[in-house]
């Protein structure tokens, strides 16, 4: 009898110094570096290549952005500085969606057995750490009690109640209703703007989706072109080709109006104006006639004017 108690104390040591021998698994940490990069990081579909013919106002137009808020994102100090093949982020910093790092309890994938040294115990199996199981039982202990019919009998009565028990099965999760994405479109409110008619000539010319982006108003020089809607001015000058006198209102996220071939201009980049205010006189500069060319632009797309102005 003493031999197999020596035996057991033997193996029990050997057990306890091959657990303790064995190094914690290695730690990886993300520090701020890598968050950095994934902050900098820009998505192909967020950049755009200059091609021959472009400028920084130009692109800034075509994406529906204001030219100096284009200029600060690409660190641009001279809007005249740029060159072809060169890319240009054209969403603000940190408008993607970063991906979120998911983390899950360490689990070993396996029941761990715990036997006793004692041969007389029973084998108590633990559930793999992380499962949605106890870790520990939670069942008191069985006593030992001396063989006799009672005892016996006590412990079949025990194990039909256990096996009597129904099985709780939980519903199924109800998922919430989905709704439809809310809409930009005319009337439609959010970024819906209230348009009114620029200038009080007759239309010129008709837009086109592979001509004309815009609509041409007739008119003597000197009448007035008043904003369409309420906005902020973010671009007053000529640094664009074939627009000569030009102005551009950002309405809302969605939404710009441009009015082009002006002979003078009233307002100053970065002011606000309201709807109806006069903004600049008509006139034919880098145009063959009098007349203004007016624009709509949603998210930086030409669409047709005469789809948002109020019917004459």
């Amino acid at each position: 009898m003493k031999d197999y108690r020596r035996i057991a104390i033997v193996v029990f040591a050997l057990f306890v110094a091959a657990c303790a021998s064995k190094s914690p698994a290695p730690v990886s940490e993300r520090g701020s570096a890598g968050a950095t990069a994934a902050a900098g990081a820009v998505s192909a579909k967020d950049l755009y290549t200059i091609k021959k013919g472009d400028t920084l106002y130009s692109i800034a137009l075509d994406h529906g952005l204001d030219h100096r808020e284009l200029a600060a994102w690409n660190n641009i100090e001279n809007p005249n500085r740029i060159r072809v093949g060169q890319q240009l982020r054209v969403k603000a910093p940190g408008a993607a969606a970063s991906e979120a790092v998911v983390t899950h309890p360490i689990g070993t994938g396996s029941a761990v057995e715990q036997r006793s040294l004692d041969a007389s115990s029973p084998v108590v199996a633990t559930a793999p750490v992380g499962a949605n199981t106890p870790q520990f039982k939670s069942e008191p202990k069985a006593g030992k009690l001396p063989y006799s019919e009672d005892a016996l009998a006590q412990a079949q009565r025990g194990s039909e109640s256990a096996t009597a028990r129904p099985a709780v099965v939980a519903a199924p999760e109800a998922k919430p209703e989905t709704k439809p994405a809310a809409t930009s479109e005319p009337g439609a409110g959010g970024d819906d703007v209230p348009w009114i008619w620029p200038a009080n000539g007759k239309v010129l010319g008709q837009f086109s989706e592979s001509g004309s982006k815009g609509i041409d108003i007739g008119g003597k020089a000197g009448d007035p072109v008043i904003a369409a809607g309420d906005g902020k001015v973010v671009y007053s000058g000529t640094g664009l080709r074939g627009y000569g006198m030009l102005i551009i209102v950002k309405h809302n996220a969605t939404f710009l109006s441009a009015y082009a071939h002006n002979q003078k201009l009233l307002v100053k980049e970065g002011q606000t104006v309201s709807k109806g205010q006069k903004i600049a006189e008509m006139g034919n500069s880098d145009a063959d006639q009098v007349k203004l060319h007016f624009e709509v632009r949603r998210q930086g797309k030409p669409v047709d004017p005469l789809k948002y102005l109020p019917q004459r």
